[in-house]
């Protein structure tokens, strides 16, 4: 789940699982952060969530999920996704 927060030429966007879907250290990484899995860790959150908060310019941003044992995953509530070079998809978020 993302939350929003637009804030003129950037936004505040939260991304956030939660812990019964997702129960080891998950990370998001995307073209916003290097695709980087030490940048942005999910911090597990009293809310029975994992949740991190990043300030991200306006545009389109790929991104994806990965796990300590080493699975990629799209947000499972971002509707738009799209083939990288890989041949794996991405989720697409709009700010």
């Amino acid at each position: 789940m993302l939350k929003i927060q637009p804030a003129g030429s950037t936004a505040k966007v939260t991304f956030a699982l939660p812990l019964d879907e997702v129960s080891c250290n998950v990370s998001v990484l995307g073209d916003f952060n290097g695709w980087d899995a030490s940048a942005h860790p999910l911090k597990k959150r009293s809310n029975g969530t994992r949740s991190v908060s990043v300030e991200l310019p306006a545009g389109e941003h790929r991104f994806k999920y990965f796990t300590e044992s080493g699975e990629w995953f799209c947000d499972p509530a971002v509707g738009d996704v799209e083939l990288n070079e890989f041949n794996t998809e991405n989720s697409v978020l709009r700010v």
